[in-house]
């Protein structure tokens, strides 16, 4: 593709994200929040699915077949209970003006400063090397539409590294839009209203490539799965056993994703500290 056009576009995406954020924050400022409804907060929700998801989905799906499913499976297994769980940890947040994982773990055996610090140590190592493969993802995205119009090869230099720029980015929109306020209790509205727009392109991006691929590409799903079962590459990826997945794996990685899905740091910000209202759990469910 044309690396011009490319940069182009994530430029306009960038900047379409920066105004819709501004808008946000505006409008909380007005009294006239954007995000106090619970099609928003569902869709912020999504920030679960992030650029290396995708990857780590893609990459798992090709190795184990199956497997990747799990990663998708636990949320959906658990959605129906978020109506008493999910709710009952908004209600607790709210009532203690919790801001974090770590403040939550914490409260529920009684402020303990030392869990707390346990639990901090913890999100930060976890944090930090997700932080480097998200920035890799995005990279490798930019390398694949338009090999060569962002060098980031570790024998270069470092200005010339891509996901130092992306980082720089992303750092800027942080401190704009969630970290520029002292009050920890202040909801980041813009910052919501970005991530809920994000959501919804990658609904429809994703929509619109299973169309094209089951559809332009194949005659249909039938085809589809017809000439996978000619693959015998392929047609071992359908077998749990033969892909090298078993029954405890496949347990243990359901367990997994039920757990990130409200434990994980983003995950409890934009679920429980960023939720303007409890009953929005409910439709957010669904």
């Amino acid at each position: 593709m044309n690396a011009s056009l490319i940069l182009l576009c994530a430029l306009a995406y960038l900047v379409a994200l920066f105004l819709i954020a501004y808008y946000g924050d505006r409008r909380a400022t007005q009294g006239r929040s954007l995000i106090n409804n619970p099609y928003t907060y569902s869709l912020s929700l999504a920030v679960y699915c992030t650029a290396w998801t995708f990857y780590g989905s893609v990459g798992r799906a090709t190795e184990t077949g199956l497997s990747f499913l799990t990663v998708y499976l636990g949320p959906t297994i658990l959605a129906p209970l978020w109506v008493v769980v999910l709710r009952k940890m908004i209600l607790i947040t709210k009532a203690q003006r919790i801001t974090s994982i770590a403040d939550f773990i914490s409260s529920r055996y009684g402020k303990s400063t030392t869990l707390g610090v346990i639990a901090t140590t913890i999100a930060v190592l976890g944090v930090t090397p997700y932080i480097s493969i998200q920035l890799k993802a995005i990279a490798t995205s930019f390398d694949i539409m338009a090999p060569g119009l962002l060098p980031h090869q570790s024998e270069q230099a470092f200005y010339l590294d891509s996901p130092l720029y992306v980082a720089i980015i992303l750092g800027v929109f942080t401190i704009l839009f969630g970290t520029r306020h002292l009050d920890p209790n202040r909801r980041h509205e813009g910052l919501v209203a970005a991530v809920a727009f994000e959501s919804l392109v990658k609904l429809f991006a994703f929509l619109a490539v299973g169309i094209f691929v089951t559809f332009g590409m194949y005659q249909g799903l039938e085809d589809l799965f017809q000439q996978a079962m000619q693959r015998e590459d392929v047609l071992r990826l359908f077998s749990l056993e033969e892909s090298g997945f078993d029954g405890t794996s496949w347990g243990l990685s359901l367990l997994l994703s039920m757990l990130a899905i409200i434990l994980l740091p983003r995950q409890f910000h934009l679920a429980v500290v960023e939720n303007t209202n409890p009953d929005f759990v409910q439709k957010a469910s669904w």
